[in-house]
């Protein structure tokens, strides 16, 4: 499973700023399982936007958000809702951000970050992928992430080696950025471009220790723990 974080609020805020008619969709699967989704989490999001004046057009749970089949099935059933949104805001993984961002013309932003888990990884049947950076930019690429679909992890815009929409690392990959040019173009979010970003926070991928101690890391190590106490 890929374990999530909710972001900081004053982050959600700040990217909804124009929003006014919100659609929420908060995983069911590992994202309830680390109480950033699930029924409890779309609860507060909806909660908290609210108090913010912000208007939720709709909502649901999808089972899995990483499986573009159950999300899309759910997604057709909330057509009209989604007309009426502005965006949507999605409590889930990396991974379910964007195969939600896949499959509609409307922006699409993630509330939480996934953290990393030393190479431990969830399991999906699409295209996308999470790196688990810690620090989550969907919000600024269209749904599309830089860091896993660039070879290079650029996060300002294609290299100088694009060629024609191609990747200068593999020719035969489509160059990151041009996608996500295309997507932010199609949502009406191409400004987004003109934002810069700090480089990459590797410190994020050097979890903490007490991190390290939680049931999401090591199901060894909390029966070593029960072990010493034995032995005690």
């Amino acid at each position: 499973m890929l374990v999530s974080e909710r972001k900081p609020w004053d982050e959600i805020v700040n990217f909804l700023t124009q929003d006014e008619n919100i659609f929420l969709i908060a995983c069911n699967g590992c994202s309830e399982a680390c109480q950033t989704g699930g029924k409890k989490g779309l609860d507060e999001l909806q909660s908290k936007l609210e108090e913010e004046g912000k208007k939720i057009s709709g909502s649901f749970l999808a089972d899995f958000a990483c499986n573009k089949i159950l999300v899309a099935l759910k997604l057709n059933r909330y057509i009209q809702c989604l007309h009426n949104a502005d965006s949507i805001l999605v409590s889930a993984c990396g991974v379910g951000v964007q195969s939600v961002a896949s499959m509609v013309n409307i922006p699409v932003y993630p509330a939480d970050n996934t953290l990393y888990m030393g190479g431990f990884s969830g399991v999906w049947t699409g295209e996308e992928r999470c790196l688990q950076c810690g620090d989550c930019k969907l919000n600024s690429t269209g749904g599309i992430c830089p860091y896993a679909n660039c070879p290079k992890n650029l996060v300002n815009g294609a290299c100088g080696g694009s060629n024609k929409g191609k990747c200068e690392v593999d020719p035969e990959q489509d160059c990151a950025w041009t996608k996500i040019y295309d997507r932010l173009q199609e949502t009406g979010k191409i400004e987004n471009l003109r934002k810069l970003h700090p480089p990459r926070n590797w410190n994020l991928m050097q979890p903490p220790n007490e991190r390290k101690k939680t049931l999401f890391w090591a199901l060894e190590f909390e029966q070593e723990e029960k072990e010493k106490e034995v032995v005690k």
